[in-house]
């Protein structure tokens, strides 16, 4: 593999929600008061390393509070969760513990993970905390609607929180999981990975490492089942390289390539790959009004620098053949371009009429 596509930007920069994409969040249940700020959360006093199971460096650090702000960090954050799960009330608080507030420096995020417990039955889950980036949020709104999961987040102001996406990461699905699965398994793990590649290039989400996406079982009567889903959008329609949104490509993910070839035939591959593109058409289709809004936000928006814009738009020129990708000018133009590339393929194998994005 070329080593030129290995590379991805070491840095890539917060960008500001703008006044137009902020009113599309709010008419769509996004926005929401919060009692508590990214930056209030990063007034702690002391750190320590967490460890997994096996001793190994996380690279998360759970974090302690000074006392007399403690107390009300953990009632914020439990309203928080309150909003995010619930109506907003404080009926379930009484019933809410703040076990661990952990913070990563790694990536750009560099997000604060919440372990929110009820007290009543020791069931816990996970919450995020970020510094709200346009980019993101816009991977994260594509995400809900265009792919076969639902994403639950909020912003307001310059925080977003995020639910956590169960299901075991990539990387180390690979080293626990992989080569016990059956050859069932692997075959629909493959299949997976075809259309999960597919639907990161029509999408342009970026840098799915073994790391940024979870494998999620699903146990059938019969069978386990396996779906793939992205848990990071850090880098939705910022790269100028194509490669950087083709999973394939990244050496990270050599191991479920190598499924892919050793248990897929090409015409299967291709079918996997044009089922996938044929789905996102029909949702794009059923849900044209609110994607013609995202887009028009993202029409307005800079994501990402010029010079990027004109590598992708040559990159998508080459590897599809429409002249339609050589006149844009933005990252929204470009994923408007890829959308109707899609839309008119499905469109004109059934014999619909044309309709642009």
């Amino acid at each position: 593999m070329d080593a030129q596509y290995q590379k991805m930007s070491k840095k890539k920069p917060s960008y500001p929600i703008q006044p137009f994409f902020d009113k599309y969040l709010s008419q769509y249940d996004r926005n929401a008061l919060i009692p508590i700020f990214y930056e209030d959360l990063l007034r702690f006093s002391g750190a320590i390393e967490v460890y997994d199971e096996e001793g190994e460096d996380t690279l998360w650090f759970r974090v302690y509070y000074p006392e007399h702000e403690r107390v009300d960090i953990d009632k914020d954050l439990k309203k928080v969760y309150s909003i995010l799960h619930g109506d907003g009330s404080d009926t379930s608080v009484p019933f809410l513990s703040i076990d661990a507030v952990d913070y990563c420096t790694f990536g750009n995020s560099k997000p604060f993970r919440i372990k929110v417990r009820n007290v009543l039955n020791d069931n816990y889950t996970y919450m995020y905390i970020k510094k709200a980036d346009a980019s993101r949020i816009y991977g994260l709104e594509l995400e809900h609607l265009l792919s076969p999961n639902r994403i639950n987040f909020l912003v307001y102001k310059n925080t977003l929180i995020e639910d956590h996406i169960s299901g075991i990461p990539g990387d180390i699905f690979i080293d626990q999981g992989l080569d016990s699965c059956s050859t069932i398994a692997q075959k629909q793990i493959a299949k997976e990975f075809v259309k999960f590649n597919e639907r990161c290039i029509v999408l342009l989400l970026g840098d799915m490492r073994s790391y940024n996406y979870v494998i999620v079982p699903t146990h059938d009567f019969d069978q386990v089942r396996y779906r793939i889903r992205a848990i990071d959008f850090d880098q939705q329609c910022y790269e100028g390289r194509l490669k950087v949104y083709m999973p394939q490509f990244l050496k990270e993910n050599n191991q479920y390539v190598k499924m892919v070839h050793n248990n897929l035939r090409p015409e299967s591959i291709e079918q996997y790959k044009q089922e996938e593109r044929s789905t996102i058409a029909k949702r794009i289709l059923l849900g044209k009004k609110r994607i013609r809004q995202l887009l028009n936000c993202m029409l307005q928006d800079r994501i990402s620098s010029d010079e990027k814009i004109t590598q992708l738009k040559k990159d998508l020129f080459d590897y599809t053949k429409d002249t339609n990708f050589k006149n844009c000018t933005c990252m929204g133009e470009i994923l408007e371009t890829a959308f109707n590339y899609v839309v008119k393929h499905y469109q004109d194998v059934n014999g619909f009429s044309v309709t642009k994005t």
